[in-house]
């Protein structure tokens, strides 16, 4: 097959709603950008959006496996979603757009988000009932079975398959991310070819254009995260480890935390030995890259359009903020605002949140930062019914708390708080979880209200003004 019939041929799965087999189903941004979309399309987000609740028998058989096997299931089923790397030249920046696009009812909407992934904001674009389009996505790529602790031979090895991507990727820039530490059974398999977006491109100019009217409003989504990096090469960036548990200073320099980790997983290293890094820049997955900002304000002024910026550091700085603007608003429509759905990575439910009147907290990941974050807001916001999704990734890595910390914070609850699809005993193998985090919300939480109509962005503004700078996040126009 030649490779202008295979790009035609994507394309047309792409308007038929199938992605293409080289983009992540698993990833934050695919994740993320589905459950909006079901949103949408009155749909609600069962398995991820790939999985239909039917299949839950089955993980329930696979958690019932030893250890060994959940975690080679766990290698296997993420390497068997990943591209041979003769593949990679393949990958095609406007055909995943066109999926992308395709996802979302062809209407117009008052405001379209475009930029950095956050589990929050899928929870304010429901809200405002308008999609959002992705810089960020993930080509997962085999490699040849690098062991985990040798980044200097995965940097190698990535460099070797780059060039010919870039080269017909203009628009794109390759942030190659390895971490041996949360991702260390998937990185067994496969290596992390994170894409950012430098400019729109001609899909995502024509969607704003068809679906914005006049005088429409782009929210540019830009978290100001940043990791210490490696430049291999124009447009080509190389990132050794990521936000979650372990510090940079602890991936670049060891610590006892990571030494008994390694220790603990019989690796011959005590620490690791990546390449120097030699900037701080945009952190791969959640970090915003600005040379897109440009392009969108250009593309703004010359069809009439608002930008408005949100921009903020971390990524769970948003979920305080939109879990208050649910409690507004749930108090606008005279419904109880005592029930909190704390939700983990990619498990997420946007219309079920609405659906049983529940205030939703996202948490990024499942490590001490998350824990802690999530402790600040409950020190200061109580609540009668707590309930918790917890990402199940497999690994006792560096920073994650332990199962009963989780309880800890269930136990804040005046009268009720529970796991949804947590078995104590196996995560954080317990890979069951990324089916029973929406049947067991079903099935536990009993309250059932209608969806409402939008909340307008004058709503919003509403309660931005009220809130004051109590939130760590900037609301930017460039008016």
């Amino acid at each position: 097959m030649n490779k202008s019939f295979n790009q035609m041929l994507t394309s047309v799965l792409a308007t038929m709603r199938i992605a293409p087999s080289y983009l992540a189903s698993f990833d934050s941004a695919t994740a993320m950008l589905r459950a909006i979309a079901f949103y949408l399309r009155g749909q609600d987000f069962p398995g991820l959006g790939i999985a239909p609740p039917a299949v839950e028998p089955i993980l329930d058989l696979i958690n019932k496996l030893p250890r060994p096997g959940r975690e080679a299931i766990y290698t296997y089923g993420s390497a068997a979603g990943a591209i041979s790397p003769n593949q990679f030249s393949d990958v095609s920046a406007e055909t995943i757009a066109q999926w992308m696009v395709s996802e979302y009812p062809q209407r117009q909407y008052p405001a379209i988000a475009i930029g950095s992934s956050n589990g929050a904001l899928v929870h304010l674009y429901a809200a405002l009932g308008i999609p959002w389009l992705p810089q960020t996505f993930l080509i997962p790529v085999k490699n040849p079975g690098i062991h985990p602790d040798e980044p200097e031979e995965v940097m190698r090895w990535g460099m070797e398959h780059a060039r010919e991507f870039l080269d017909a990727n203009p628009d794109l820039q390759l942030h190659h991310m390895h971490d041996p530490n949360q991702d260390r059974l998937t990185c067994l398999g496969m290596t992390y070819f994170r894409m950012k977006r430098l400019r729109l491109g001609e899909t995502y100019e024509r969607f704003l254009k068809n679906s914005l009217p006049l005088g429409g409003t782009i929210f540019l989504i830009e978290c100001q995260r940043t990791w210490p990096t490696t430049q291999v090469s124009d447009r080509h960036i190389f990132q050794f480890g990521a936000l979650g548990g372990a510090t940079p200073e602890e991936f670049f320099q060891g610590s006892e935390r990571v030494a008994e980790y390694l220790e603990r997983y019989q690796s011959y290293r005590r620490q690791w030995n990546p390449p120097a890094p030699d900037g701080e820049r945009p952190e791969a997955e959640w970090g915003f890259e600005p040379a897109l900002r440009d392009d969108v304000e250009r593309f703004a002024r010359e069809q009439g359009f608002h930008v408005r910026r949100i921009v903020f550091q971390e990524p769970e700085d948003l979920s305080p903020l939109v879990a208050e603007l649910y409690q507004w608003w749930y108090e606008q429509r005279q419904l109880l605002t005592n029930r909190l759905l704390v939700e983990s990575f990619i498990l997420m439910e946007p219309m079920w949140s609405l659906r049983t009147g529940s205030v939703p907290f996202w948490m990024v990941f499942n490590m001490e930062p998350s824990l802690n974050c999530l402790e600040q807001y409950l020190d200061t916001n109580q609540y009668d019914e707590i309930y918790m999704m917890l990402f199940s990734h497999g690994v006792d890595s560096v920073g994650l708390p332990s199962i009963a910390r989780w309880r800890a914070v269930l136990n804040r609850a005046y009268q009720r708080g529970e796991f949804l699809g947590v078995e104590a005993d196996k995560y954080p193998r317990h890979f069951a979880s990324f089916m029973r985090y929406y049947t067991d919300l079903q099935r536990t939480i009993p309250a059932r209200y209608p969806l409402p109509e939008p909340l307008a962005i004058q709503q919003l503004d509403k309660f931005i003004e009220t809130s004051g700078d109590r939130f760590s996040v900037q609301w930017l126009s460039n008016d």
